[in-house]
C-alpha cells in the first residue's frame, strides 16, 4: 500500500493528476487535488511525474 500526498500550498490545482492517473486516485476538492482512493494507487509515479509544481509525493507504506 503507499501514502499519496498533495502540498495543498504547492497544488496549483491544474487537474493533470486527476487526468493522468489510471487508478483515479485523485479528485478535487476545493480547487485542490485530492487523494480520496489511497487504496487504488499502484505507485506507477505519472502523478508525480505530470505535477508542474512538484506537489505530489509518494511513500511505501
Amino acid at each position: 500500500m503507499y501514502n499519496v500526498a498533495v502540498d495543498d500550498v504547492k497544488c496549483e490545482g491544474c487537474e493533470e493528476c486527476v487526468n493522468i492517473c489510471p487508478q483515479e486516485v485523485f479528485q478535487m476538492s476545493d480547487g485542490k487535488s485530492d487523494p480520496a482512493n489511497l487504496s487504488e494507487c499502484v505507485f506507477c509515479e505519472s502523478c508525480v511525474g505530470v505535477c508542474p509544481s512538484e506537489a505530489i509525493s509518494i511513500t511505501e507504506i
